[in-house]
């Protein structure tokens, strides 16, 4: 061994040496550049959000309402703003409807592209036309597929060659992309090392780089919106260790629903394929229609258009009973499913964490009244149902539970969080359910193996 480390030069030795120490602090700087542009674009995604969905009925209703009824203009703006989504993804790039963090998982493991070139823009200005419009959406998985493309884009630009430092700050790019969203850095991290377990390749210098990135994207994002909480809910206590169990039996309840809604996803989205066929004019008169009727439904009915933030403020609040509460909640599944499932670019994270409030908050009320002996707090179960449905159909427990503790700042609530979430998963595996992105990678693939077969 010796004869032959002396028949290498030292210069190699060196030059070997140092390249090793230089090349982790290279990739920790792209990190850092990933986590910054996609905390700025995130943040930037999240006020032009707000800008057109706040200001849009308060202009009809001050400027047009006087000359045309306010339903009709209200449907003809959203239709045109869905319009504009739906266009943009099915004309440039077909990757950026829906959520978009299947297309990630993907393009970590190697099997889908990555044209970031595309996907930034067309899921940028997608998703302000289809959540502009109030459609039941969320701005995380545009924000993740979005920074996903940035760590692509870096990769690119620095003419970064290593496959794995390319896998490293695509999955760093996704980790700050759901930080930003949230404003949940231990949430954002753990998506990437638990919700893509099968896709990421663990090692030192990946893990550094999801740290760095997520921890810059919130930084962004705090120095632009406040430090703040996303969701300002009321703050309470820990329950009483007796009452445990009635979280365990709401986590078993919403594992069971966790394997329906997944199952629903597939049925709705098979439903508008067989509507439209893929075909661009059928795409968006479908788009247009549904964009159009939550445009209407967000000035009469706002329960049940939206990503679901205030709903789950007002809830939170009190003042619903639980029957109404049931009915919201059933009415923001079809509205959800409506929406996901036709393809708009957009998330569904905050559609879940609202349909996990309701349930939750309704469960709550049911237990206070017929077990008036224990001291229950209706909006425990409400936190405690926001962490669980995504457990239950992300399969993420552990994520779960830092984004609603994250997003709500109920640090109190985390044995009965775990214990809501841990039951939510174990039902939902016991059922034999499937992660709902892993699904959707699933028919991601099935879909272009067979317009491949179509169109050889």
């Amino acid at each position: 061994m010796k004869s032959l480390l002396a028949r290498v030069p030292k210069d190699a030795v060196n030059q070997f040496l140092s390249s090793k120490e230089k090349t982790p602090i290279s990739v920790m700087i792209m990190s850092l550049i990933v986590g910054i542009l996609t905390g700025l674009i995130g943040t930037l995604f999240q006020l032009g959000v707000h800008f057109v969905s706040d200001t849009r009925t308060s202009w009809l209703r001050d400027k047009i309402s006087h000359a045309v009824p306010l339903w009709l203009i209200a449907f003809a703006v959203s239709a045109l703003l869905a319009a504009v989504g739906y266009y943009l993804v099915h004309r440039f790039a077909p990757e950026a409807s829906g959520s978009g963090i299947q297309e990630i998982e993907g393009a970590m493991d190697g099997i889908r592209p990555m044209r970031w070139w595309r996907v930034i823009p067309v899921k940028f200005l997608g998703g302000l036309g289809t959540l502009g419009a109030g459609m039941v959406l969320g701005r995380e998985g545009p924000t993740v597929q979005m920074g996903g493309a940035i760590g692509r884009m870096i990769t690119d630009i620095f003419k970064i060659k290593d496959d794995d430092t390319r896998h490293s700050l695509l999955a760093a790019g996704a980790a700050g992309g759901l930080a930003a969203a949230f404003n949940a850095p231990l949430a954002g991290i753990m998506f990437v090392i638990e919700e893509m377990r099968p896709q990421f390749r663990y090692s030192l210098i990946s893990i550094r780089t999801v740290i760095i990135s997520s921890v810059m994207a919130t930084i962004v994002f705090r120095s632009i919106m406040g430090q703040g909480a996303v969701i300002t809910v009321p703050q309470y206590h820990a329950p009483e260790l007796s009452s445990l169990f009635l979280f365990l039996l709401l986590g078993a309840l919403f594992g069971i629903f966790g394997v329906v809604f997944n199952r629903l996803v597939t049925l709705f989205q098979d439903m508008f394929a067989r509507i439209h066929k893929n075909g661009r004019k059928r795409f968006l008169f479908v788009g247009a229609m549904l964009g159009g009727c939550f445009g209407i439904t967000l000035l009469y009915i706002p329960q049940l258009a939206g990503d679901g933030t205030e709903l789950i403020r007002t809830i939170t609040d009190g003042g619903f009973a639980a029957s109404v509460l049931l009915l919201i909640f059933l009415g923001r599944i079809l509205t959800t499913m409506l929406c996901f499932g036709s393809g708009a670019p957009g998330g569904i994270f905050a559609p879940m964490l609202a349909l996990g409030t309701l349930f939750g908050y309704a469960f709550g009320l049911i237990a206070q009244k017929m077990l008036p002996g224990l001291d229950i707090t209706p909006g425990m179960f409400a936190i405690a149902g926001m962490g669980a449905l995504f457990a239950a159909t992300v399969r993420a427990p552990i994520t779960g539970i830092l984004l609603v503790i994250e997003m709500t700042s109920n640090y109190h609530l985390i044995l009965p969080l775990v214990t809501t979430c841990l039951g939510a998963v174990v039902f939902a595996q016991w059922l034999g359910g499937q992660p709902i992105y892993s699904q959707l990678l699933h028919r991601t693939l099935k879909a272009e193996k067979l317009r491949q077969e179509e169109y050889p």
